[in-house]
């Protein structure tokens, strides 16, 4: 089993950062994928962003390419979501997932173990 919590959301002004943090514990992560996903009312979970654990290759969503960046720090089993020039349209709950095996980590129902969320608001 693995556990995720998310953290850092808030509200921030449109052209703001915010940098969103989930620690994993549970498991050893060589052989996962995680990513972030994000949620509106009325609206499907949308990916944003994913990393493998081994070797980092990253994925993004086309909206957020540029803008956000997502990384890992090995040590502390802890992933980020750096997120600059951010846009109303990007207000959501995010959630932070988890999977192994995941050979495309671009769909959310792929993924095996999800967080609870942080609230994230960009004001116009």
């Amino acid at each position: 089993q693995v556990q995720l919590v998310e953290s850092g959301g808030g509200l921030v002004q449109a052209g703001g950062s915010l940098r969103l943090t989930c620690a994993a514990s549970g498991r050893t992560l060589s052989s996962y994928a995680m990513g972030w996903f994000r949620q509106v009312p009325g609206k499907e979970r949308e990916f944003v962003a994913a990393i493998r654990w081994s070797g980092g290759a990253t994925y993004y969503e086309d909206s957020v390419k540029g803008r956000f960046t997502i990384s890992r720090d090995n040590a502390k089993n802890t992933i980020y979501l750096q997120m600059n020039s951010l846009r109303p349209e990007d207000t959501a709950v995010y959630y932070c997932a988890a999977g192994s095996g995941i050979v495309v980590p671009t769909t959310a129902d792929r993924y095996n173990y999800w967080g609870q969320g942080t609230q994230v608001t960009v004001s116009s």
